[in-house]
């Protein structure tokens, strides 16, 4: 028989803390988590590395719901995560807050260390003191660096990082693997591929070419369009790290307990997980779509490479599908009408 007060315990709502909230993908993730009734703190910096008003919009939009509340602060920024952290109280934290951008970290390489690196430490910190339940924290395929043997499983060597955002992101990964292993914090790393959809930043392909194919101009393309691309829609990533949420990493009892290509620590709670499409698109075909959605012809500006690019990404996420029964599926065209509908709503009225 069930007593009240365990009736009481199991109604109230899983507290969840999101970095990064005002971001492309936290704003989806908290939109989700909230739709499910839970209840939200989003903690952003608001940096200026893109339009902040677009950020505000998005947060906006989740402070309309009165289980979101909301810290702008930068992580990076002595303990105030960890003071907002103690305050809410949360099960369960995700830590998407980052300086993305491979591009932009052959130009500013210090944003990098000082986000990813200092602000990862911080929040790491904060999950120890607080005993959460469950953390889980943003990666990239850009982690599998050099490697041409795909599509990339969380088991292949990741070892030949090509930018210094790669490189943080992959010292991330080494940094939970470590509390994992001495505080036996449950931990998940997810490994992102080429992530898109409505809400996006500016300086993704898909809203470049949408802009500019819309205005008349010229689009980049690099390599000469010889690129490869595990196009991942945004609303498939936020349900995958939605049912990632349930499904804790445990510390093993022995390496015998491990199954082959499963990820899983053999020293900590700690599991990778990449999170992509496992559809290789090429870069022309990418544009091809944008075009017959848009139904205007782009005028393309054909580029060599550029540095600390690499020419393809392929997710295997059979792990995923194993761990939670889902696998990302929406088709790229389906994707792309998305993003067109929602850009034209908001930049073209």
């Amino acid at each position: 028989m069930t007593s009240d007060h365990d009736q009481s315990v199991a109604a109230d709502p899983q507290r969840v803390l999101i970095t990064g909230a005002a971001g492309f993908i936290g704003f989806h993730l908290a939109r989700l988590l909230l739709a499910e009734g839970m209840v939200v703190h989003g903690f952003d910096g608001m940096t200026d590395y893109y339009d902040v008003n677009l950020k505000r919009r998005r947060h906006q939009i989740l402070l309309q719901n009165q289980n979101y509340s909301a810290t702008e602060a930068m992580l990076e920024d002595g303990d105030a995560f960890g003071r907002v952290a103690a305050a809410f109280a949360p099960d369960v934290i995700v830590h998407l807050a980052a300086q993305a951008g491979v591009r932009y970290s052959l130009e500013s390489p210090r944003a990098y260390i000082d986000s990813n690196i200092v602000g990862t430490f911080q929040v790491m910190e904060a999950a120890r003191k607080l005993d959460v339940s469950h953390l889980l924290m943003a990666s990239t395929s850009s982690v599998y660096g050099g490697n041409d043997a795909m599509p990339f499983t969380e088991m292949d060597k990741a070892d030949e990082q090509l930018t210094i955002y790669a490189a943080t992101k992959k010292a991330n990964e080494c940094m939970a693997h470590s509390y994992a292993h001495l505080w036996n914090i449950p931990t998940t790393m997810f490994r992102f591929f080429t992530v898109y959809g409505s809400w996006g930043r500016p300086d993704l392909a898909l809203f470049k070419f949408v802009d500019a194919i819309l205005d008349g101009k010229p689009i980049d393309i690099y390599n000469h369009g010889d690129m490869y691309r595990d196009f991942t829609h945004v609303t498939d990533l936020v349900r995958a790290i939605r049912l990632l949420i349930d499904t804790r990493p445990e510390r093993p009892a022995s390496r015998e307990d491990i199954d082959a290509g499963d990820s899983l620590s053999a020293t900590a709670p700690f599991r990778v997980v990449n999170i992509g499409n496992s559809e290789k698109v090429r870069l022309l075909d990418f544009v091809d779509a944008i075009e017959k959605e848009l139904g205007i012809a782009a005028i393309r500006n054909y580029m060599p490479m550029q540095k600390g690019d690499v020419p393809a990404t392929w997710a295997d996420s059979s792990l995923l599908e194993r761990l939670t029964g889902y696998r990302p599926q929406t088709a790229l065209q389906v994707g792309i009408a998305e993003f067109v509908a929602w850009f034209r709503d908001h930049y073209r009225k």
